[in-house]
């Protein structure tokens, strides 16, 4: 891991006020990462019904968020490069507030489009933030512990993931909705238009709400202490090791750790954002399964405590990956082959799996890559990318064959993060 310092001479060791304060911001961000993207759970279902579409149709939800790290990564890092972290977290922040703006005229009109297009914009300031945040806490401290911090982070991330369903979903009357899809059969034209505009408005008052807190959290972020970390710098033995390499590209380990965070966000998001749609397949009402939802990030937020205690005390950040990657494995065919109940309670149990694999991708990706590091958290951002594309196929799947065969989709993929947790991260161009 480069050896990157801070501007003004901020040296975490030193400074231990200073780490405390930027982690408590850094913290903030994730808590409302977390609570942005987790809320793609409810509205999958929730806008299927609202909306009337297809379970395929419903799962673009899913692609316009996260489709657009791959569109903003190459200008979140010009961004970053242009104002800093601290300023660039702040636009960023903005960003996503007229992201959430566009729910407001799309649940006016009912438009799929314009939800559509608050998602993407919403993803869009996600994606700087992302950039800027996950080098930020793997380099602002020991190597070592990368995973350990991460872990801290993901805590926030998900304890909001865990929250934002439960109390979005009593502002959108999730009772009425269970109502709405058994009834909606038997009413006429213009009771079935009346009842879902009504459904439809009921996410206004939410996302004002989301609005005020990215206002307020850009403008704590503008105002606050965090300091600048120049991820340009490297040590005399690691400047050395790189003088020949030209770009990022000569890095394998870097564009196979791109390639496995595709995939584990792929699959994260496939096992938090279809278990409610899931769950109604299984005969389950809306207002039951929205707890499942909950299950999968306390199960992540479990797995991450288990994290920050045995990282690396106990286990190293490339064996936690293993483990994580057959714990997928085993948890995905069993809920495969279960039914009901049980079967739910395993797509949620996949929280637990995924918990420990963002941390331990991240430093073993960024390893050894000293003056890249900024180019190569850009590639990994647009990774997060797999978070549009796997669930699409899980979505296409679904509505072909049917949603509980549709998660043979995940077995291939925790095989390939397998394969970069026990050799693919060690690969070094010479």
């Amino acid at each position: 891991m480069a050896n990157s310092v801070v501007k003004d001479q901020y040296n975490p060791a030193k400074s231990s006020g200073n780490t405390t304060r930027s982690i408590i911001i850094i913290g903030a961000l994730f808590f409302i990462f977390g609570f942005v993207t987790w809320l793609n759970s409810l509205l999958i279902p929730y806008l299927e019904i609202a909306c009337e579409l297809t379970k395929f149709q419903s799962f673009f939800v899913t692609f316009a968020f996260y489709i657009a790290y791959v569109v903003m990564a190459p200008v979140s890092t010009r961004t970053l490069n242009k104002l800093g972290f601290k300023k660039g977290m702040s636009v960023a922040l903005l960003i996503m507030a007229f992201g959430a703006l566009l729910f407001i005229p799309a649940a006016i009109t009912r438009t799929y489009i314009v939800f559509l297009s608050g998602l993407f914009i919403m993803g869009s300031g996600l994606a700087i933030l992302q950039t800027a945040s996950n080098p930020y806490v793997t380099i602002v401290g020991p190597a070592e512990s990368a995973a350990k911090r991460i872990s801290i982070m993901g805590i926030c991330n998900k304890l909001a993931g865990a929250i934002a369903p439960i109390l979005i979903g009593f502002f959108l009357q999730l009772e009425k909705a269970d109502e709405l899809q058994s009834e909606i059969a038997n009413l006429t034209t213009s009771e079935r238009l009346n009842e879902l505009n009504e459904m439809a408005m009921r996410v206004i008052p939410p996302y004002i709400g989301i609005i005020i807190v990215l206002l307020l959290l850009a403008l704590w972020v503008y105002k606050s202490s965090l300091p600048e970390v120049d991820t340009d710098e490297e040590d005399e033995n690691l400047s050395s090791t790189n003088a020949s390499k030209k770009s990022v590209f000569d890095f394998p380990h870097v564009i196979l750790g791109v390639i496995t965070l595709f995939i584990y966000v792929g699959v994260e998001v496939i096992a938090a954002d279809s278990i409610i749609s899931y769950g109604a397949s299984q005969g389950i009402a809306l207002t039951t399964a929205k707890y499942f939802a909950t299950g999968t990030m306390v199960a992540m937020v479990i797995g991450y405590i288990i994290g920050i205690i045995t990282i690396p005390k106990f286990i190293s950040q490339e064996n936690a990956l293993r483990v994580s990657a057959v714990l997928g494995i085993v948890f995905s065919i069993v809920a495969i082959f279960t039914e009901g109940y049980v079967s739910l309670a395993f797509i949620a149990l996949l929280g637990l799996a995924n918990s420990l694999m963002w941390p331990a991708i991240w430093p073993l990706a960024l390893a050894d890559v000293g003056r890249f590091t900024k180019a190569a958290s850009s590639l990994l951002v647009m990774g997060i990318a797999g978070g549009a594309i796997i669930p699409l196929a899980y979505g296409a799947l679904a509505e072909n064959v049917n949603p509980q065969d549709a998660y043979w989709v995940l077995v291939p993929c925790y095989l390939f993060i397998l394969y970069f947790a026990v050799s693919g991260y060690k690969i070094r161009k010479s």
